[in-house]
């Protein structure tokens, strides 16, 4: 895989492809020195994981959309669930994008992020960052660039991938598992889930999407603690013969609570048979 020149930043080319193929989510840098943005929608991740009125905000966004979409109000647990997840999806694309993309890998703790979901025209909001360093390989050209840290090989940055990722969600999950019926193990499991199907998503819009089975299978095999499970991607077959991708969730997303009818294609809930269903009606 060809490596990039390094840019002002080792990450900027990786989020612009990202926001490229995926314009419901937009990143930004913040300039060495400057605050990060809050008000006004923006929330600090430290501010989620400190579980106090900023979360309560955030997660009253979450309880008046549900009500709104579905006509029903959902438990507190499951509002939790959901705002934790509409938080970690993009998160972990902060750092497993540029890694799958250019092999470099940023370090967020979550004193260096903050989200905004209310953006108008961005189904997923906006997110502003203050990168604190970063790994890359030998010979990435930038490996010169300030807070660089060189790795040995592939498996010392996969390593750094699970790092930096538990790095900034352990402290937001401690701050959204006292609100969810969750803890410590099916956390992690949410997490885990996060980390693979977000990128998972992003490398299909890339056209990447068998690399990126590969690269996590390899990233997630199934023994590398915090996390819960492997990225446990298997095949189905459907009705005429054709395969049909999909994977074990170590987790559930909760949506059942709302309409127990319609599970998605990953979740624990849902049988095979009605996997190939669902997966079929998303490729016809």
């Amino acid at each position: 895989m060809p490596v990039p020149p390094a840019p002002r930043s080792a990450v900027a080319e990786a989020y612009a492809r990202l926001t490229g193929v995926f314009p419901g989510l937009a990143v930004t840098e913040a300039a060495a020195g400057e605050e990060l943005p809050r008000g006004g929608g923006w929330v600090t991740a430290a501010a989620l994981a400190a579980g106090g009125p900023a979360l309560d905000s955030f997660l009253a966004w979450d309880e008046a959309q549900v009500l709104r979409d579905y006509g029903q109000k959902a438990r507190p647990d499951v509002v939790a669930s959901f705002g934790l997840h509409r938080y970690a999806w993009p998160a972990c694309l902060l750092i497993t994008v540029p890694w799958f993309l250019h092999r470099r890998v940023p370090r967020y703790p979550v004193t260096h992020v903050s989200y905004d979901r209310t953006a108008p025209g961005l189904s997923m909001g906006r997110l502003a960052v203050r990168p604190d360093g970063f790994a890359c390989l030998p010979g990435d050209p930038a490996a010169a660039l300030p807070g660089a840290r060189v790795v040995a090989d592939e498996e010392a940055l996969r390593a750094q991938v699970r790092a930096a990722v538990a790095e900034h969600l352990e402290p937001v999950l401690a701050g959204f598992g006292p609100r969810m019926r969750r803890r410590g193990r099916a956390l992690w499991g949410m997490a885990t889930d996060e980390v693979v199907e977000g990128l998972w998503y992003v490398a299909h819009l890339l056209g990447e999407e068998e690399r990126a089975r590969r690269e996590l299978e390899l990233l997630l095999p199934g023994a590398t603690r915090p996390y819960v499970g492997a990225a446990a991607f298997r095949e189905l077959t459907g009705p005429d013969g054709e395969p049909l991708r999909t994977r074990d969730r170590a987790s559930c997303c909760m949506f059942y609570t709302l309409r127990p009818e319609d599970t998605c294609a990953t979740c624990p809930r849902t049988c095979d048979a009605d996997r190939v269903t669902k997966l079929l009606a998303t490729t016809g």
